[in-house]
Parts: structure tokens; sequence; C-alpha cells
């Protein structure tokens, strides 16, 4: 179990042409269901119960996407609650061309809920 405070990476995926916008950047709904998937698998080392989202707290793209980026999203456990878990998710673009730089793209804090049926929250 990753202890609260730490950052690990949860997915690394290089971007591809299928993902594009018409300006030839990346859709800003391709990262974000992405930061959903780096924050579930994080939000799971905490509960067997099943999870669902129910908050993802401002997310502004500071940089791009291209294709043929590796995207890095990193996960650390913000604060577990009764029957929530906060998780902040930082992403990061390891460019595809020369020079290869790295620049973050956004981050975002994502709460999830444990639940046993639709609308009725249990302890983790």
């Amino acid at each position: 179990m990753t202890k609260p405070g730490s950052q690990e990476p949860a997915i690394r995926i290089v971007m591809m042409p299928r993902d594009t916008n018409p300006m030839g950047t990346i859709f800003g709904g391709i990262v974000l269901s992405h930061i959903d998937v780096a924050g579930a698998l994080e939000a799971r080392k905490h509960s067997e119960k099943m999870l669902v989202t129910v908050a993802m707290h401002e997310v502004k793209f500071i940089a791009p996407v291209f294709v043929g980026d590796l995207v890095s999203f990193y996960t650390e456990t913000l604060k577990i609650g009764t029957t929530s878990v906060t998780v902040r998710v930082t992403v990061e673009a390891r460019r595809g061309q020369a020079p290869h730089e790295t620049v973050r793209v956004t981050q975002a804090e994502v709460v999830y809920v444990a639940i046993e049926s639709p609308g009725h929250a249990v302890p983790l």
C-alpha cells in the first residue's frame, strides 16, 4: 500500500493519431480518461470495495500533448476518509520529437467513494 504523500507512476501511454482533435493535439477528454484510470488504480490500493469517481477537481491544461508523446500519469494518495480516497494525479509528457524534453501537462485531485449499490456509500 502506498503511504499518503508519496508519488509513483501508475500508467504510461504513447499517444496515437486516433486520439487527436482537428488542431492536431491530443483531445483533453483522452487525458481526462487516463487520469481517472490512473487515480482509480491508486485508490484501489486502499479498498477492495467497488469505487466510483465522485469528483475531479480543477483540471487546467498547461501544455499540449502531441502524437508520439510518452505520457506518464503519476499518482499520490492525499487523503483516506471513512468512505472516500482522494488521489492526486500528475501528468507529464516526454516529447516524441527531439529534443525529447519532459513537460508538465496537468494535475488533478480525484475523489473516489466506496459503494455497495448506486448512491450508497460504505466504509472503505
